[in-house]
């Protein structure tokens, strides 16, 4: 047998041992519902658990961090410069920025072990949990306490659109296919209005918040389904007048975008960037000047904040795998 022969030989036995082993792998894990099969849930709460090997945990040099593309991720580098300072201070690490241009990138990043702390947007934060081990750790909070934002569908304010019903016709901008405001909720709750998005009207997708709002406000959509946040936030960096737009109709509260960590964080390491996030004074830095209506960083439970937005995946059939998230290559929301 030649040495090159040996070697395909050798290979061929531990890929076959290797194949053998997955069902063994797959039957040591007593739960793991819609996570990905290297990962496992044990306790029930929807997120991955930490490996029970210390061997498996990270503890990297720098850190590298996050945030939603929402919108242009270089209009919020120098947004959380203060932050990534503090978190630089509390964990004494380097910290770097990752301009993720999509949210497919932000999950690939995580799940190859590139991103350590992210914030991650309602929609995809369920793909990034499943395909990525993410757990979510803290949300803004607002002054009154919430941590919600909620779906606005808006049209200019001389606009013919009233209600949900006057869709009907139209050309409405949706974000993208991984958008919870921005496609998934208003498909599920205009359905149940009796609007159905691309057969009562049509659906255009924009591929960015942003990018529906001013679509509305120069007249090339006769409507959007917009998060919240961001359309105050646009409005208050004066992209566009505030009696512009009119809301035709806002959805009951969802979850804002969750900041978290790998599940296999080195659990000392996970413990100071938690601590970095809740004792982080908020109103003194430059994250306050962006997101005026923010005091804090707060706690979230996953398994509770993200019930309704898991019940409208699963009604739109959304599936937790590699070709769903190739749909995420779009920006969004």
């Amino acid at each position: 047998m030649t040495h090159t022969a040996r070697l395909l030989a050798a290979a061929l036995v531990s890929l076959f041992a290797f194949a053998t082993s997955l069902p063994a792998l797959a039957q040591a894990c007593a739960s793991r519902g819609a996570l990905d099969a290297r990962y496992c849930d044990e306790n029930g709460d929807l997120i991955a658990d930490a490996p029970k090997d210390s061997k498996a945990w990270q503890n990297p040099g720098t850190l590298v961090f996050s945030y939603t593309p929402v919108e242009d991720p270089a209009v919020y580098e120098n947004v959380f410069a203060d932050f990534l300072a503090h978190l630089s201070k509390v964990t004494g690490k380097r910290v770097r920025w990752y301009p993720a241009e999509s949210y497919a990138a932000q999950v690939e990043a995580m799940r190859s072990g590139r991103l350590h702390i992210a914030g991650v947007a309602t929609g995809p934060t369920p793909y990034a949990v499943n395909l990525a081990g993410f757990e979510p750790i803290v949300a803004m909070q607002r002054a009154n306490g919430s941590v919600g934002y909620t779906l606005q569908l808006i049209t200019l304010k001389d606009s013919p659109i009233k209600k949900v019903a006057d869709l009907k016709g139209k050309r409405v901008a949706h974000v993208a296919p991984s958008s919870n405001s921005g496609d998934l909720a208003p498909r599920a709750l205009f359905g149940a209005m009796g609007v159905v998005p691309g057969k009562d009207y049509e659906v255009l997708y924009s591929g960015k918040h942003d990018n529906s709002i001013m679509g509305v406000v120069n007249k090339d959509y006769d409507a959007a389904p917009v998060a919240s946040t961001v359309v105050e936030r646009m409005q208050a960096r004066g992209l566009f007048k505030p009696d512009t737009l009119r809301i035709v109709y806002e959805s009951a509260p969802f979850p804002r975008t969750a900041f978290g960590v790998p599940h296999n964080l080195n659990p000392e390491l996970k413990a100071k960037i938690r601590e970095a996030f809740l004792n982080f004074d908020f109103k003194k830095s430059g994250l306050a000047k962006e997101f005026k209506d923010t005091e804090r960083f707060a706690p979230i439970v996953y398994k509770d904040g993200w019930r309704d937005v898991l019940t409208i995946q699963q009604a739109s059939g959304v599936k937790y795998t590699q070709e769903g998230l190739s749909k995420l290559g779009t920006k969004a929301e």
